[in-house]
């Protein structure tokens, strides 16, 4: 009797595990008849003047996300300050010189495939009386602020159209460029600084059918460990919130537009309220 009851339940198993087996085939079979997942393509972002201040943590902010990130700046290479990535592809070169605007594009499209996000960061401002700006300092300013500009925008647009996915465009301003205060003397620079937020706005319209956002930040001051103390209290008189922006501050605020798929068009101030008028 024991034997048999013995034989019976290891017969009683294999049928079990023999029907199992069963229906994981059919399981299978009807698994294999349905559509591969399509995976969305990793994006990839280009920042310039990525090598220190806002660039720098705005590259440090797009890799942390799972973007891949292509950073330029004339001595990235030489300062480098980001761990060694996979994703992380570093372009030396001055913005002003349209061949350094191929070579960012190229970078992102050759090792990553694609260009998704461009943040043109790279910008120079002289303070300044007017009368004192001398033919130099205006083409430093058009050729930083415009020029370079221009160059890398017009290609990563051209990328960003053949692609057919849309893409976002975010450019750094200046508060005083809606906004001057009297004894903040930067009239030239803000003469390139109010083109870039007339252009943002074009564009914003110019390709909007295209799923191409483009959109600005306005910082006022931003906060630097070379600023004395006497420095921080001037800037204080025309922050109406009495604190200078720290990087992180602006960081926030171009993670914010660039993810932003309704928001197109917009300058987005982060002055502590400077833009709004006196106080």
């Amino acid at each position: 009797m024991g034997a048999e009851f013995v034989v019976v339940e290891r017969h009683r198993f294999a049928v079990d595990v023999t029907a199992s087996r069963i229906v994981i085939s059919q399981r299978e079979a009807i698994a294999s008849d349905e559509p591969p997942q399509m995976t969305e393509p990793q994006k990839t972002a280009i920042v310039t003047g990525a090598s220190r201040g806002i660039g720098a943590g705005l590259v440090t902010a797009f890799s942390q996300r799972g973007y891949c990130v292509v950073a330029n700046s004339r001595n990235i290479i030489k300062t480098n300050p980001f761990p060694a990535s996979a994703k992380l592809a570093l372009v030396a070169g001055d913005i002003a010189d349209p061949g350094t605007a191929v070579k960012i594009t190229q970078a992102a499209v050759s090792q990553f495939g694609r260009v998704d996000v461009l943040i043109n960061n790279a910008g120079i401002s002289i303070r300044k009386d007017f009368i004192d700006h001398t033919a130099e300092d205006l083409r430093s300013l058009v050729s930083v602020n415009i020029e370079g500009f221009f160059f890398v925008t017009q290609l990563a647009i051209k990328q960003m159209l053949a692609q057919g996915t849309g893409g976002s465009i975010v450019n750094i301003t200046a508060s005083t460029a809606s906004h001057p205060i009297a004894g903040v003397n930067v009239a030239v620079s803000t003469l390139t600084k109010g083109g870039l937020e007339a252009i943002t706005r074009s564009l914003a319209m110019e390709y909007v059918r295209q799923g191409i956002r483009v959109n600005a930040v306005a910082p006022s001051v931003v906060n630097r460990p070379a600023y004395k103390d006497d420095w921080k209290e001037f800037v204080n008189t025309f922050q109406p919130m009495g604190r200078i922006p720290e990087v992180n501050d602006i960081v926030d605020a171009v993670v914010y537009l660039t993810e932003a798929c309704q928001v197109t068009g917009e300058v987005l101030h982060v002055d502590g309220g400077a833009h709004v008028g006196k106080w």
